[in-house]
């Protein structure tokens, strides 16, 4: 019998992940378009606001767009193998239906990959991230409409191409699934009165999924070394009891999300989503070829985020509720809970990494896991963010535990590296990083930037591999 094997691969990708919109600023610079990002003022879940009167922090984010050389630098001090980040559509079509690409935003991104690579960081590109060309939403519909994906074969074959030397790591949309639960940031969809939502909602999720496997077609034609994956957002759910019933309503749960990965792993729409359509009356409108489009262009592994776990049962009518990225679930009694309400649950990250390799036999990527938190800056300077390292340590020990139980999986990008703006919030005062960010909720701010006590502890884990947590 061989040895049990709880030991990262050698190769194992260790990192951090960010979204353009939440650090790039520069929202104007460089030929750059408004972008769906740009006109959401209080984060993911709220309505957007085209007059751009209310503050946005995501206008200037970090100033990453000026200031990548210094960040990266600290990247590659704490030994970072690859880093997550995401191509902002506006910067290569501004409006989104030209037919030639922005080439001083193409020119950016070679510039900042070239700097990634210099210090032997592997980029791990998102080809969309929480926003597109205002220009769609406003003139086609955004998702809805199916000639986007149209816009978003050209845009994505213009940077497969341009970055093939460079890029080997690709992903198509993050959390493809939050278009069901904030579709204008999933989807670019505002709806008119008396419209279906449900049923626009889904048939913007099939342009997704045709956009998709466009891209997945794409990178495999002009560079068969690279490796291109979809990303969820997973959040695991139990059954608050053992009664039959409430396990149901976790399988249902879950399977709002799972039905993003089986789409793109598998290439066809599952039996139960197609009883679901039929239930709730829900016409999908599929134009021929779309089957064959999406059985040629699954995906090579499943990127996906994981911050909590979900409790679901039959009748939630008397149990209290819990917050959580994205959509809310009943409350766990046996987890604590972060500063802003989500269950903390490093077990699951097991549960779900075993659930996704059972299902698909595809390599897994953690593209997305952290702690938000406020975060105290003492008389002497340090940032004592002991929580955030015992949050990301209890969660790495498990994903050392599902590679023991058989698990392939390729790396680990905790998810802001360095303080961005809150997606889910719009907020400078949630912090994820092991780099203090000196911009607070109004904006102000001198944008200098601090290691915290978790930079160095990373540093260690990424130097052993992940041996001392």
């Amino acid at each position: 019998m061989t040895k049990m094997n709880k030991n990262f691969p050698e190769n194992f990708l260790w990192g951090g992940a960010v979204a353009a919109n939440q650090i790039e600023g520069a929202y104007t610079e460089g030929g750059k378009g408004l972008s769906t990002a740009d006109v959401s003022p209080n984060g993911i879940m709220s309505p957007f606001d085209e007059s751009m009167k209310n503050l946005n922090l995501y206008h200037d984010g970090i100033d990453f767009y000026h200031r990548y050389k210094e960040d990266i630098a600290l990247f590659a001090e704490m030994g970072f193998k690859c880093f997550r980040t995401s191509i902002a559509w506006t910067r290569i079509f501004p409006n989104g239906d030209e037919l030639t690409p922005n080439e001083e935003g193409l020119a950016f991104y070679d510039k900042f990959f070239d700097e990634l690579l210099s210090h032997n960081i592997e980029p791990v590109v998102t080809i969309s991230h929480y926003e597109m060309p205002l220009g769609l939403v406003k003139n086609y519909g955004g998702w809805k409409n199916r000639k986007v994906i149209e816009f978003y074969e050209r845009y994505a074959r213009v940077v497969l191409e341009r970055y093939k030397g460079k890029v080997k790591y690709w992903m198509t949309f993050n959390e493809i699934n939050v278009v069901l639960h904030a579709p204008f940031t999933g989807g670019g969809l505002v709806f008119e009165e008396g419209e279906n939502k449900q049923n626009t909602m889904y048939q913007a999720a099939h342009h997704l999924f045709i956009a998709s496997a466009l891209a997945v077609k794409a990178s495999h034609e002009i560079n068969p070394d690279a490796q291109i994956g979809c990303m969820i957002a997973s959040m695991t759910t139990y059954p608050v009891t053992p009664n039959p019933e409430d396990a149901f309503a976790a399988l249902q749960q879950d399977r709002k999300t799972l039905l993003f990965s089986d789409i793109q792993s598998r290439g066809y729409y599952p039996s139960y989503l197609k009883r679901y359509f039929i239930e709730n009356d829900i016409t999908i409108e599929m134009a021929e070829g779309d089957e064959e489009i999406l059985k040629q262009g699954t995906v090579d592994y499943i990127g996906f985020s994981y911050y909590m776990s979900f409790v679901a049962t039959a009748d939630p009518a008397e149990l209290e509720k819990a917050s959580g990225n994205l959509l809310a679930g009943v409350k766990n009694p046996y987890l604590k809970s972060s500063e802003w309400g989500w269950q903390i649950d490093p077990k699951g990250l097991r549960i779900t990494l075993n659930q996704l390799y059972d299902r698909y036999q595809k390599p897994l990527f953690v593209v997305e896991n952290g702690l938000g938190a406020v975060d105290v800056v003492e008389e002497d300077g340090t940032i004592n963010d002991d929580y955030r390292i015992d949050y990301l340590s209890e969660h790495i020990a498990e994903m050392k535990e599902a590679i023991a139980d058989g698990v392939d999986l390729m790396g680990y990008t905790a998810w802001g590296p360095i303080d961005l703006v809150s997606a889910s919030t719009a907020e400078m005062k949630k912090r994820y990083g092991f780099i203090y960010v000196d911009r607070d909720n109004e904006g102000n701010g001198t944008l200098n930037r601090f290691k915290k006590k978790s930079f160095n502890w990373y540093k260690q884990v990424i130097k052993t591999n992940g041996e001392e947590l």
